[in-house]
C-alpha cells in the first residue's frame, strides 16, 4: 500500500468474462534480512504460476501487499504466504472487480512494508493500540471523549473518511511522525480525549502509527481492527458511519460500501483521484490535466501528456 498513486494509463479492458479475486494483505513478522531474497524468488514464483497481478513488499518486519487475479492464483498465493508460520495469521481482505486491478505483479524488499521513518518502531518488540472490532468500532467514535483519527494521506481523505474524523493533511505517512508533535500533541493537551481511535483502508498504517504514538507517551490508543476495508465489508450500509468512497491502490481507484468499484477515476497527468464534479471542470483534459495539477505542469508538459494519451487511445 504505497504513500502516493503514480500516473497511470486508461484502465485496462476486461481479459476475461469472470470476475477477478483482489486481496490486501499484511502482516507485521520478524524476516531475516538473509532470507528476503529467497523469499522474494519463491512468492514471485508461486504468483507468476496463478496469474497473479499487484504487488507484494517483503521487508525485516513482515510483509505487505495487495494483488488481483484468478482465484485460484491468488489463494495459491495466500496459502503460501501463510505455509510460513509467522505469515500464519496474515491478515486478508478480500473484494472482487471486473478486471484486473493491476497491470503486472511486483515484489520487493524494501526497508519497510509501510513506510514511517522511524528505525525506533519495530512492531515485534515495541506495543501497539488496543484492537477495535468493526462492530465496536461506531460506539468508539461517536463517544464524545474520544478523538478519532484517519492515518491515510489527504487525497484519500478527501473522497471519503468516517464523520468527524481529522484530517491531519498529511501528503505521505511519512509525515505522520511531525504532525503529530506539531498538531496533536497540543490538541490532545487542550481537549484532553480519554479515547484516541485511528483508522486507515487495510489496518497496516493505524497499527504502525498507534505504535508511534505509544511510544511517544499517548494514551488510550485505539485502531479499527482490518481497517476501513473490512468496516465496509461487516457493517450494514444503513448502520455506517462511513461517508462517501474509499481509495484503493489499484486501477478501480476507490470502492464504495459493497465494496464495488465506485464513482471516482485517475488523473492519468497527476495521479490524483477525481470525482465524476472533477472531471465536468474545464481544467480536466482526460489524460491531460486536472482541477489539482492545471497550474503545476508547463505548456510542454501537457502537450506530452496530450501526445501520451493519443498513443493510448490508438493501442
Amino acid at each position: 500500500m504505497p504513500d502516493a498513486p503514480a500516473p497511470a494509463p486508461a484502465p485496462a479492458q476486461p481479459s476475461a468474462a469472470t470476475e477477478v479475486l483482489v486481496a490486501a494483505f499484511y502482516r507485521f513478522a520478524v524476516l531475516a534480512a538473509e532470507e528476503l531474497p529467497d523469499l522474494q524468488q519463491r512468492w514471485r514464483a508461486v504468483g507468476e504460476a496463478g496469474g497473479v497481478m499487484g504487488s507484494l513488499l517483503l521487508a525485516t518486519e513482515g510483509v505487505n501487499g495487495t494483488v488481483s487475479g484468478p482465484s485460484a492464483g491468488v489463494e495459491a498465493l495466500l496459502a503460501s504466504l501463510q505455509s510460513d508460520p509467522r505469515l500464519a495469521e496474515l491478515t486478508v481482505k478480500r473484494s472482487t472487480a471486473p478486471r484486473q486491478a493491476f497491470r503486472r505483479w511486483k515484489v520487493r524488499i524494501k526497508r519497510e512494508i509501510v513506510s514511517m521513518g522511524c528505525p525506533t518502531v519495530q512492531l515485534d518488540a515495541t506495543p501497539v493500540g488496543t484492537y477495535v472490532d468493526p462492530v465496536q468500532w461506531n460506539a468508539l467514535i461517536h463517544d464524545p471523549d474520544t478523538l478519532v483519527i484517519d492515518t491515510r494521506n489527504d487525497y484519500e481523505v478527501a473522497i471519503g473518511s468516517f464523520e468527524g474524523a481529522i484530517d491531519p493533511g498529511t501528503g505521505s505517512f511519512r509525515d505522520f511522525p511531525q504532525w503529530v508533535e506539531q498538531e496533536l500533541r497540543p490538541l490532545v493537551a487542550e481537549r484532553q480525549p480519554k479515547q484516541l481511535a485511528l483508522f486507515c483502508t487495510g489496518g497496516i498504517r493505524c497499527e504502525k502509527a498507534t505504535a508511534y504514538l505509544l511510544q511517544q507517551g499517548f494514551e488510550g490508543v485505539h485502531h479499527l481492527q482490518g481497517g476501513i476495508l473490512r468496516y465496509l465489508e461487516e457493517i450494514p450500509e444503513q448502520a455506517s458511519s462511513w461517508q462517501g468512497e474509499c481509495f484503493v491502490f489499484d486501477q478501480r481507484v476507490a470502492v464504495n460500501h459493497r465494496l464495488e468499484p465506485g464513482e471516482h477515476s485517475l488523473c492519468h497527468a497527476c495521479g490524483l483521484p477525481l470525482s465524476p464534479a472533477d472531471r465536468s471542470l474545464a481544467s480536466y483534459v482526460e489524460g491531460v490535466s486536472c482541477r489539482h495539477c492545471l497550474s503545476r505542469y508547463s505548456d510542454a508538459d501537457r502537450q506530452r501528456f496530450a501526445d501520451r494519451q493519443r498513443q493510448f487511445e490508438r493501442s
